[in-house]
């Protein structure tokens, strides 16, 4: 197998709980109750519990944000609600390893270093903003560090949350078949995957690489890691740049060049 940018160690053998705070729990469960990540949880691999904030709001109507101090449009979430709801999370879960995280466009770039990074803990709390954002108190008081899935704006973070989940997860022992799967794939070696063919040998004039048919692993290998490269350089230069950085070519070897015998005069 090619070696890769980052460094695999032991698959965490724990369950991982994962708690997520959000107004629209519906629309995290539908995403993470299904395939692998359904499979997961029914195999008790990993934990998902989903809270409604606004079940934590004093307020008559259920209400969870307001108008912004120093105006601006929009609404901000207020921080009642979620303060409640993380201490009712923090208090269910017990004392371990956890890591808070806000999801938001202002944090830092979600990536798979980070998804392996956030595997080592056992329990994530991810909490889902909404509007215009979240009250600034909230997150000085109880979160640990803002993450953010790419440079876009979305309505809310059920998805960010539900795609840390998913990234995270893989890194959990038992929740893909197998750790080859998980370290071939696109990013985890550094670099971008290689295509895929399957049957039909032949499709609308389209045939499978002969190198694929030749049942030669080593050139099939060689083949893939050609592939991934070219991919690689031509769409994430900053990728193979970094691949290239960390696989430095060795020097060639240099020719040992033969002893010159000596002629000895004769006695």
């Amino acid at each position: 197998m090619w070696s890769a940018v980052f460094s695999f160690a032991p698959f965490p053998d724990f369950s991982m709980r994962f708690d997520i705070l959000t107004l629209f729990p519906e629309m995290v469960k539908t995403i993470l109750d299904t395939s692998i990540m359904g499979r997961a949880q029914s195999h008790g691999k990993i934990e998902v519990f989903c809270h409604q904030i606004r079940d934590y709001s004093k307020d008559k109507h259920r209400k969870t944000d307001d108008t912004p101090y120093g105006g601006g449009t929009g609404l901000v979430m207020t921080p009642q609600p979620l303060a409640d709801c993380m201490d009712a999370v923090l208090e269910q879960s017990g004392n371990r390893g956890r890591r808070v995280i806000y999801l938001s466009p202002k944090g830092a770039l979600f990536t798979q270093a980070k998804a392996r990074e956030l595997c080592q803990f056992e329990q994530l709390i991810l909490v889902c903003g909404h509007y215009e954002g979240v009250d600034q108190r909230f997150i000085d008081e109880y979160v640990d560090e803002e993450l953010s899935i790419g440079d876009y704006v979305l309505t809310g973070g059920e998805l960010p949350a539900a795609i840390v989940v998913d990234a995270v997860s893989r890194h959990i022992e038992g929740v893909l078949k197998c750790e080859d799967s998980y370290q071939d794939e696109s990013i985890a070696s550094g670099l971008l995957e290689y295509p895929h063919y399957t049957h039909p040998d032949t499709f609308h004039g389209r045939t499978v690489p002969d190198v694929l048919l030749s049942g030669h692993h080593q050139n099939i290998a060689k083949w893939r890691h050609e592939q991934s490269l070219a991919l690689t350089k031509e769409r994430r230069p900053d990728l193979y740049a970094a691949y290239i950085l960390a696989h430095p070519e060795p020097p060639p070897k240099k020719k040992r060049t033969p002893k010159k015998k000596t002629d000895h005069a004769p006695e």
